[in-house]
């Protein structure tokens, strides 16, 4: 009998040891903001779209530290101690998104420190092709489609972007991707009062004078949103002077196989493929299916394209949803 007792007690002693264990491995998932910054730093010195090649990365749960107070539908955007545009902070409503639809609510403003714009060409491994326009955007922190006019009332909520950091490679990555998670919150809950926290925090090299990155956090009032991404602000290719936002192509060009990876042991710590928690799938009836599809083109024929929303694939699990099986 007392060997019995024993026994289980080592099984459940090794049990909670490992149950412990996992919590602390996937807390420690999330990189901390030095991290962070040094990921980007190297990312963007070698022309790197990042481990999904779309110019982002999930980086875990939301971390709010440093939100500012203030109240539902309000926002805030301050300089830096250098006058660049610093953290941007916005407490989001289902109204200021309908309110936005439509045509631009606004001019952008030129971010501090905006470089002269030229034309190029970048070409994109994610998707194999190449596309020609001006360089730099003058990319919102918080977006329009988000908050409205009110995106527009400061320079601050505005940085010196590239094209690729703007959409990323197929119009839906960079700071789209952490947009659009807001967006279809409200598509899928209409005239709710839930509301979300969001803050974009600018990620600098020292004195530079352009980001290398931002990091995007988003979280909404009944936890169904709880999420950073990492928005990385470079272009493949092209080396930038975060200076003066000159640049140079490089001799590593795109192709439809996949870029070559920076070659530091940093970058070898990260996956090199999208990790399923942050890889968009596709369901139908304005979020309300329990099933979701990975290209929207597999879907049923007599699916109402205009009722389907995409959200990222461990939210829909995390609400019970399911892969399509006929995919």
């Amino acid at each position: 009998m007392k060997n019995k007792f024993k026994l289980l007690f080592v099984a459940l002693t090794i049990s909670l040891f490992l149950s412990v264990g996992f919590s602390q491995q996937v807390q420690a998932a999330n990189q901390s903001r030095t991290q962070i910054k040094t990921y980007l730093i190297d990312y963007t010195n070698q022309s790197y779209p990042g481990p999904t090649q779309n110019y982002y990365y999930d980086n875990g749960a939301a971390d709010m530290t440093g939100f500012t107070k203030i109240k539902s539908g309000q926002a805030l955007f301050l300089p830096d101690s250098q006058g660049r545009s610093g953290t941007a902070v916005a407490i989001l409503t289902y109204s200021e998104f309908v309110a936005s639809k439509g045509a631009r609510q606004g001019n952008p403003l030129k971010p501090p420190y905006y470089p002269k714009n030229v034309k190029t060409s970048i070409s994109f491994s994610l998707t194999g092709k190449t596309e020609k326009g001006y360089i730099w955007n003058k990319s919102h922190s918080i977006a329009d489609s988000l908050l409205g006019k009110l995106s527009y009332s400061s320079k601050y909520n505005f940085t010196s972007g590239t094209r690729s950091q703007n959409v990323g490679a197929n119009d839906r990555g960079g700071m789209r991707f952490p947009e659009e998670i807001a967006e279809n919150y409200w598509k899928s809950h209409p005239n709710t009062n839930i509301t979300i926290s969001y803050m974009t925090t600018p990620i600098y090299n020292g004195n530079e004078k352009i980001p290398r990155g931002s990091i995007v956090d988003e979280k909404s009032s009944d936890d169904t949103i709880n999420t950073e991404i990492v928005v990385i602000n470079s272009a493949e290719d092209l080396l930038i002077n975060y200076n003066t936002g000159s640049f140079t192509h490089t001799k590593n060009s795109s192709s439809k196989s996949g870029q070559t990876e920076p070659s530091t042991s940093i970058v070898s710590q990260v996956p090199l493929s999208p990790a399923s928690s942050s890889r968009l799938v596709y369901v139908a009836n304005k979020g309300k299916s329990d099933t979701y599809w990975y290209n929207e083109n597999d879907m049923p024929a007599s699916t109402n394209k205009t009722n389907v929303i995409t959200i990222i694939e461990s939210q829909a699990i995390s609400v019970g949803k399911h892969a399509s099986k006929a995919e």
